[in-house]
């Protein structure tokens, strides 16, 4: 069996339209290195796993590799369980629903190598980075989020709130065996707790672009988890 280098955990729920995309795009910028892609589905109800097997005729059992879950578990319990069956010594996770392009991966790459990061993320919040396909609404929402997290919780990084990251395969199971939070706290108290265990953190800005197909699984419940976590985060570390 070949090595790798590289395994991109990909969770998904309802992602049928995007996945082969995701799936092909991936391919495209990662010729050059090598990867595999753990899909871990959580009993999408529109075929998505149906799909994924599709897929995984075209491009082999070896790259694409399914991991599906009984149901909606989180994403936190997503990482832990496709980190058992990953081969690559970096982890790269990120969201099938094209908002994250897998052309920035090469960078990420880049710069970690360059850095010795133990995570290099995503950030829409510095340089050349940015969010696409919004209204001011949510831009006002993502962006004042993101400005109250920093203040509160100081994690040294520009995007708290991201997903789109590069880690070292030994740093990411000792964060997420760390990580108490559910939903969108989980990528805050990442960073957070990456900081406190002294982990070096390095930053690639990114274009994020609102998915094309399916509809956001962010809504009003999602905002007051949000805050919810957050509160929690601030008090507890």
């Amino acid at each position: 069996m070949a090595k790798v280098e590289y395994t991109i955990l990909l969770p998904t729920y309802n992602e049928s339209e995007n996945l082969p995309i995701i799936i092909w795009l991936l391919n495209q910028y990662l010729s050059d290195y090598a990867f595999e892609v753990i899909i871990i589905d959580d009993n999408s109800p529109d075929g998505t796993l149906g799909v994924a097997k599709q897929l995984q005729k075209i491009y082999g059992e070896d790259k694409l590799i399914l991991k599906p879950r009984s149901g909606k578990l989180g994403l936190g319990t997503a990482y832990v369980y496709g980190l058992k069956f990953a081969r690559g010594q970096c982890i790269i996770i990120m969201d099938a629903d094209l908002s994250h392009h897998p052309k920035f991966i090469p960078q990420f790459i880049e710069k970690q190598a360059q850095t010795q990061a133990d995570i290099v993320t995503g950030t829409r919040y510095s340089g050349n980075g940015g969010v696409y396909g919004w209204d001011f609404k949510r831009k006002l929402i993502s962006r004042g989020a993101n400005y109250l997290t920093t203040v509160l919780l100081r994690p040294g990084v520009s995007d708290l709130t991201g997903s789109f990251r590069l880690y070292k395969r030994d740093v990411l199971r000792q964060l997420v065996e760390q990580n108490q939070s559910k939903g969108y706290a989980f990528q805050m108290e990442m960073m957070v707790l990456a900081r406190t265990m002294g982990f070096k953190i390095s930053e690639v800005p990114i274009s994020f672009v609102d998915r094309v197909y399916g509809q956001s699984k962010m809504g009003g419940d999602e905002i007051i988890k949000f805050a919810t976590g957050l509160l929690s985060l601030f008090w507890r570390l």
